[in-house]
């Protein structure tokens, strides 16, 4: 067994070990969300918790590691009688990205349910990680399927497994940790909301701090049995305090003065529902029993909603979550109890007790436990305090001297109108890609549409497909009672249709023609509408700008909806037209997505007027352009353009593109979901009828 990094060895990072060390205490708080860059130990801290967590005591050879002391009485394995049992070490389960959905919640043999009428059960990672950490890596990049069953099983307690009928239902009850990297993208809504505590992590840009944290890890690499070692006394002292604060948990008293203040902060910002009101009141009663006090105070009620609310607050998919802590402030001094009792300090008790100065008596950044078993350490820039990677790759835009014949120079960035609900723009055919809720696709959810003989293990038997496969063998097989004789070969895989998600690329021109401020606001607000509804579709976004003399990749394709919002909201305009140069560019983006995920069928959304006055290659720039365009029809690549082109007199020239491209031509006003009706099959006819004709002019 490989030795883990120890958890008090870690530097920095005060708030993530506060909220693992409160679930450590209070399962029931919920969890935690892990967000923060790359390379910032986020996986490494959360696998050291599972050392920390006391021993479970469970019936000895059940597999679905019933309590002794209140086994479930529907567990597959039982019935059991109550015993001493045995105890084993607590676990963390990793819940791979690319996970089957057998291998979540377990799975059936059909085969043997149907012939003999065994429920022969192979349970999965939920029924391996109940009373114990699920840990999913990158849960922002889980598929949807999947988090609709970590949904079910977080809210019931127990997980479900229906097969035709054979039904297997276990208890799951866990601690989920996530973490994510948010360029990636973000979560589904519900999710988030399962999730206890929410905590954003930054690598410290402290040098000395950034040092300690080189030398252990180097250390660790180098002897991990000997570095566990030294840390071991540490780790003990830790594992204790936990224990004691569990014990200490059930005597803590919540006040009604704190309970009002739980319930006022809540409702100042805003968050939907219930949920926030008990998670905050779990935290604060988990920080109390942590320091070693038996009540709450008015800071446990601030600390928990640092930890509890960044995430639940309501905001649009683009905000990055938060809290303003002024607010938070004053709504907690508004609803201050007049009972001096307990005096809410700090500084924690006055008798020494395990609470001095540990992580649930600091302000925000917690602070490590001193005599818990955390060495204290410095404070690492707040995640506001470090720069956006668009700070460094978008120059801050200035005036420039007007290129011969461009009509404008650059112009700084326009923020964009506001956003709108768009038609859904889809790709025509059926997929195979990656489930989401843009374009039709095989899935592996969805509506029934045929079947076919299984190529691997059944997992969507086709029961009525299955019978009549069976039914003509059953006298030559010698069947005698009622039941059925099924064989190997009988069995039939249901094939279902549903929604995939797309990558979305965008190639918006950005030159002068467009520069117009009131023209580019709208045009921004348009582009931004279409990438909220990639994000409510579950796709992959591009985006490509083209202005002056050149294209560039503004953003390559990622999951992270809000990044491309970012890079579109400082894109400056200006200069000369190289429309050819952003077709050739998007070319080359959907050229190599192809070979990465050639499943993932592409849309590309070109955003213009039409116009093409230019770029480095020679030649006529619009029959330049249209040549780029049939590329991409030749390539049978779904395609709209959005025509930007305003005023009294229009030249059609967009229109013009979207013939070449093999796609359609929509107007901003037409892009609007509540303005025009049939935009998807326009599309659909667009792409079928063009194709064969832009084929035959690039041959």
């Amino acid at each position: 067994m490989s030795t883990r990094y120890p958890f008090t060895a870690v530097v920095g990072m005060d708030d993530l070990r506060l909220a693992l060390l409160l679930n450590a205490v209070s399962p029931a708080v919920g969890g935690v969300l892990v967000r923060g860059e790359k390379g910032t130990a986020k996986s490494t801290a959360v696998r050291a918790l599972a050392e920390l967590l006391p021993v479970v005591p469970v019936v000895a050879g059940c597999r679905f590691s019933c309590d002794p002391a209140s086994p479930d009485p529907g567990c597959p394995d039982g019935p059991h009688e109550a015993g001493p049992g045995a105890e084993r070490p607590a676990r963390m389960v990793e819940l791979p990205v690319g996970a089957s959905e057998d291998r979540l919640v377990g799975s059936l043999d059909i085969e043997k349910a149907l012939a003999e009428g065994v429920k022969a059960f192979e349970p999965g990672l939920l029924a391996d990680a109940h009373r114990g950490i699920l840990y999913v890596d990158e849960v922002n990049l889980l598929h949807d399927h999947l988090i609709d069953l970590l949904l079910d099983a977080a809210a019931m307690g127990f997980s479900h497994v229906e097969r035709e009928g054979v039904s297997v239902r276990h208890a799951a009850r866990f601690l989920l940790v996530g973490t994510m990297n948010p360029e990636e993208g973000e979560l589904r809504p519900q999710l988030l909301d399962r999730f206890g505590l929410t905590v954003e992590v930054a690598a410290s840009r402290d040098p000395e701090q950034r040092v300690e944290v080189v030398r252990r890890r180097l250390a660790f690499e180098d002897d991990p049995a000997a570095f566990a070692a030294r840390w071991a006394g540490e780790e003990a002292a830790l594992r204790g305090r936990i224990v004691a604060a569990r014990a200490l948990l059930p005597q803590v008293v919540l006040g009604d003065a704190e309970l009002l203040q739980i319930a006022a902060t809540c409702a100042a910002f805003e968050v939907d529902g219930m949920r926030a009101d008990i998670v905050m009141a779990r935290t604060a009663t988990a920080l109390a029993a942590w320091a070693g006090r038996t009540e709450v105070t008015s800071e446990d009620v601030r600390q928990a909603a640092l930890l509890a609310l960044p995430h639940r607050r309501r905001r649009s998919p683009f905000d990055a979550p938060g809290l303003d802590e002024d607010k938070l402030d004053e709504t907690l001094e508004q609803f201050k109890g007049e009972d001096p009792e307990p005096d809410p300090e700090p500084d924690g008790p006055d008798d020494g007790g395990p609470g001095d100065g540990g992580p649930g008596d600091g302000g925000p950044g917690g602070g490590g436990p001193d005599g818990g078993g955390i060495p204290p350490q410095g404070d690492g820039p707040a995640p506001e305090d470090v720069p956006a990677p668009e700070e460094a790759l978008v120059p801050e835009p200035a005036p420039q001297k007007a290129e011969a014949g461009a009509g404008s120079g650059e112009r700084a960035a326009v923020k964009a109108a506001e956003p709108f609900r768009t038609k859904v723009l889809s790709v025509p055919g059926l997929g195979e890609g990656a489930a989401g809720r843009r374009s039709r696709a095989r899935t592996e959810h969805g509506r029934t549409t045929g079947s076919v003989r299984p190529r691997g293990a059944l997992t969507k038997l086709h029961l009525a497909a299955t019978v009549q496969a069976a039914a003509p063998h059953q006298k030559a097989r010698g069947r005698t009672g009622r039941g059925l004789v099924v064989r190997r070969d009988d069995l039939r895989q249901a094939t279902r249709e549903g929604r995939e998600g797309n990558l979305v690329l965008f190639a918006v021109d950005a030159s002068g023609s467009m520069a117009a401020r009131q023209r580019m606001s709208a045009v921004k607000g348009a582009v931004l509408s279409l990438l909220l509804d990639a994000y409510q579709r579950r796709d992959k976004v591009g985006l490509v700008t083209f202005r002056g003399r050149d294209a560039e990749v503004a953003l390559p394709p990622t999951s992270s909806v809000d990044a491309a919002a970012a890079r579109l909201e400082q894109l400056p305009t200006g200069g000369r037209t190289p429309l050819s140069a952003g077709l050739l560019k998007a070319h080359d983006v959907l050229r190599v997505e192809r070979l990465r995920d050639p499943s993932r069928r592409p849309l590309l959304v070109v955003v213009t007027d039409g116009r093409a006055t230019g770029g480095r290659a020679a030649g006529d720039p619009v029959a330049l352009a249209a040549r780029a365009a049939r590329l991409h029809a030749a390539e049978g690549t779904a395609s709209v353009v959005v025509d930007c082109e305003t005023g009294p007199v229009r030249l059609g020239l967009a229109g013009q593109l979207a013939r070449e491209l093999g796609g359609t031509a929509v107007t901003l006003d037409e892009l609007r979901a509540d303005s025009i009706a049939g935009l998807v099959r326009d599309v659909q006819a667009g792409q079928a009828g063009h194709a064969a004709q832009a084929t035959r002019r690039a041959a």
